[in-house]
């Protein structure tokens, strides 16, 4: 199983926009073969902090995720509205899903 660990602090001005185009592609990711579970979050000590979670059969399945043209314009569009670079952390875990 591959696990996926993102944050993001979103401009406040942005941040109903950005929490609607998070929604958007975390529910259509979940449909995407191979997607174990996907979800956002708002940071508790930050509130302007978004955090994703996300856990995937293999490798495969991730780089496809990724290669969905509305993944990346997910992504161009929320750094458009972040204060600082997003982050993501790729672990591989030895649990099978």
């Amino acid at each position: 199983m591959i696990i996926v660990h993102g944050a993001v602090e979103i401009d406040p001005e942005h941040w109903e926009q950005a929490m609607e185009l998070s929604l958007e592609h975390v529910e259509r990711s979940r449909q995407e073969p191979g997607c174990i579970s996907h979800a956002v979050h708002i940071d508790a000590e930050n509130p302007n902090r978004l955090v994703f979670f996300e856990e995937w059969e293999n490798m495969q399945a991730l780089q496809t995720h990724f290669e969905v043209p509305a993944s990346g314009e997910f992504v161009t569009n929320l750094q458009a509205m972040a204060v600082a670079r997003p982050e993501m952390r790729i672990f591989e875990s030895a649990l099978k899903a």
